[in-house]
């Protein structure tokens, strides 16, 4: 466990570094579309209007997000794959099939969005608090962690940490599926009848990147709702999953639920790719420490 915390911490901060900027510009398209042409015209008008510090607005809650959810999710997978075992009749030890590996990834993901949750909907306020406050949603903005924090606290309670909840339960227990079974599927082309562990980095990385890919491929309108969700009902009441999708879908098209996918797939590579190294080097030591005794 202590192992894989040490993984979900170095590999959290590994991924927030290097892929912040694109979920920033990622989380600003989803809920303003209408302000940005894409991906260089955000990144562009960002610099522009806040500077540098403007891609890393969210930063800690992302930092503490990508730790907490990666630490519950690779420690509840373990578990979730003996689950998966119990339920199919083998043996403890016996390997599963990549679609058994993917089930016990959404089961784990169930889990983790607990934790992911509150600390998301702080990360995607503060990437949006200034197109809130340019569309006139919002008079005055808080820029820092700790006055949102605050603010969520005064205007709703501990339980507004939550808004947003069934959206990020509907985002993660598929898209999990689709993450771990692409990572699975992918390891066992390189592998090509030899044991996945033999794997270098090379193929790990482009796994990793694979299987995050095929999740955000799978489940990016859901997420493009919860960003919504999450980051509007700063100014007010907001309607719930089906209706801001439906409006959505009406008033601006199919096509918006798909505003800063561009941005989205280049992160999910890089971070998920560097990701599952850490996590497969971390494992294989600790098995290692495991035979040992």
């Amino acid at each position: 466990a202590t192992l894989l915390i040490s993984t979900a911490c170095l590999g959290g901060t590994a991924c927030v570094v290097t892929g912040q900027p694109f979920d920033t510009a990622k989380v600003k398209m989803q809920t303003f579309p209408d302000m940005y042409k894409g991906i260089v015209d955000c990144f562009v008008k960002t610099y522009k209007q806040v500077g540098f510090r403007g891609f890393y607005k969210g930063t800690t809650p992302a930092l503490v997000a990508n730790i907490a959810e990666n630490s519950v999710l690779f420690m509840c997978y373990g578990f979730c794959q003996q689950i998966v075992r119990r339920i199919v009749g083998v043996d403890r030890k016996t390997k599963l099939s990549d679609l058994q590996n993917a089930a016990a990834g959404s089961f784990a993901s169930a889990f983790a969005t607990l934790v992911l949750c509150p600390t998301e909907l702080v990360k995607c306020r503060l990437q949006a608090m200034h197109e809130m406050q340019l569309s006139g949603k919002i008079i005055q903005g808080h820029n820092t962690v700790w006055s949102v924090v605050k603010g969520v606290i005064q205007k709703d309670g501990p339980l507004g940490f939550y808004r947003g909840l069934s959206s990020t339960l509907l985002r993660e227990v598929p898209g999990y599926f689709f993450f771990f079974g692409g990572y699975e599927l992918s390891r066992t082309f390189f592998a090509s009848g030899r044991s996945k562990d033999e794997l270098g980095p090379i193929p790990l990385l482009l796994s990793g990147g694979f299987g995050g890919s095929c999740l955000w491929i799978a489940v990016y309108p859901v997420d493009c709702v919860k960003s919504r969700i999450q980051v509007l009902s700063m100014a007010g009441k907001q309607t719930g999953f089906m209706g801001t999708f439906v409006t959505v879908v009406r008033t601006e098209g199919v096509l918006a639920l798909y505003s800063g996918l561009k941005p989205t797939m280049i992160r999910a590579f890089l971070a998920n790719g560097a990701l599952f190294v850490a996590y497969e080097y971390s494992r294989k030591v600790m098995m290692k420490q495991i035979d040992s005794y």
